[in-house]
């Protein structure tokens, strides 16, 4: 039996571009429209699932309270923790530490930014978190609230993507994508 999960990317944060990663951002007015737009249409959903962050959490109390339906916070969808690039943007690290950044992006996968947490530790937590929610909630339709970061991923993965492209998928604020998740992790992107 399978999952159907939508997912949902957090709007425009106070603080703005850059690798937000574990920087907790209060979402702007903008990015309140981006997510309320996104989810208009959606649904009818069985319940939410947010990382804690809250970029993601706040709407999802929000939206959870309006759609009655039950909430979970799950820390193993927060998004990547960047280490001393937290904060910083991509034009700021290229001025002080472009080589780095360049091998970051050519190969997510084998470099990991300075004190940061390696990409294949994150892919392994948060598909781990989507076993956990297909092993729970086979059956069901859950919007998953989450980050950039966690939708490249899950969406690389349904796409069949080598992992050197994992930050070349696009998610823009306030993004709504749909997988099917069946056993084992196996993800398809939905129409």
């Amino acid at each position: 039996m399978t999952l159907r999960l939508d997912l949902l990317r957090h709007g425009e944060t106070e603080l703005g571009g850059g690798l937000r990663g574990s920087l907790d951002d209060a979402l702007t007015a903008k990015g309140w429209e981006q997510m309320h737009a996104a989810v208009e249409q959606g649904g009818p959903w069985d319940r939410l699932v947010s990382s804690p962050l809250q970029r993601c959490a706040r709407f999802a109390e929000q939206l959870g309270a309006q759609l009655g339906v039950p909430l979970h916070l799950d820390n193993d969808l927060q998004e990547l923790h960047f280490g001393a690039w937290e904060g910083r943007s991509a034009a700021a690290l290229m001025d002080t530490d472009a080589e780095a950044l360049g091998r970051f992006w050519a190969d997510p996968y084998s470099f990991t930014p300075p004190d940061g947490e390696p990409v294949l530790a994150f892919s392994n937590r948060v598909l781990a978190a989507v076993e956990r929610l297909h092993a729970a909630y086979a059956g069901q339709r859950i919007l998953l609230i989450s980050h950039g970061g966690v939708m490249r991923l899950l969406l690389a993965r349904a796409r069949g993507l080598p992992r050197e492209q994992l930050l070349n998928v696009e998610v823009a604020h306030g993004a709504l994508f749909s997988l099917q998740v069946s056993s084992d992790a196996v993800l398809t992107e939905v129409g």
